[in-house]
């Protein structure tokens, strides 16, 4: 590893190593100065947005980009082994990840979102837009979270509202993941209710949505 570099891209470079130890020194040199999710946002989460993009520019193999997500994933579930509070009551909330293989953000708002007592349930992976907004229909999900990586995922966002429109389900689509943050006026464009840039971020935005006290 490339002494000089800033932390993001030491990690890039330690995900596809895979190579944990160099992993787990990056973040504990950023732990100096960063405490709970935000090691992971500042640090995890650009490296491998920058993994993706590079797959996305065919630079990198999709198995790469798989070990290295897989990689984070694990360094994330050993971390994150905090007390999950008392759960508050609110009505069904959902999550997926819309065809992309990048998991990482939604591990860190599925921790945010526990950490700070929301009952959140994790769809995993989903393929079809229409599939989605149906099972949402189906469990009568009050909002459903949908994480993205690439743009073309984060447009096919609004198949899932346009669907739910017709079904006419009560149900919010919330969105997150590179692509809103780089152009916020997307969200609006695929329909969704409102977006985070940070999975800190989520809870205070479900409290809203769902007006409860945060």
């Amino acid at each position: 590893m490339k002494m000089g570099m800033v932390p993001s891209r030491q990690a890039e470079q330690a995900l596809l190593d895979v190579d944990i130890t160099a992993l787990r020194a990056v973040l504990a040199q950023f732990h100096l100065v960063g405490s709970g999710l935000d090691p992971f946002e500042t640090v995890l989460t650009p490296a491998l947005e920058s993994i993706g993009r590079s797959w996305e520019a065919g630079e990198l193999a999709l198995a790469q980009v798989y070990m290295a997500s897989r990689l984070a994933e694990r360094l994330i579930e050993e971390d994150l082994g905090v007390q999950i509070p008392l759960r508050r009551p609110h009505p069904p909330i959902a999550m997926a990840v819309l065809e992309d293989y990048h998991l990482l953000g939604k591990r860190l708002v599925l921790a945010s979102a526990r950490l700070a007592g929301w009952t959140v349930a994790d769809w995993g992976v989903a393929s079809d837009p229409q599939e989605l907004a149906r099972r949402a229909h189906r469990e009568q999900v009050a909002v459903l979270m949908v994480s993205t990586l690439m743009e073309r995922s984060a447009r096919r966002v609004a198949g899932v509202v346009e669907t739910l429109r017709a079904l006419g389900a009560d149900t919010r689509v919330v969105v997150g993941g590179a692509p809103f943050r780089l152009d916020p006026s997307l969200c609006a464009q695929v329909g969704a209710a409102g977006t985070a840039a940070t999975a800190s971020a989520v809870p205070a935005l479900l409290s809203g949505m769902l007006a409860v006290a945060p």
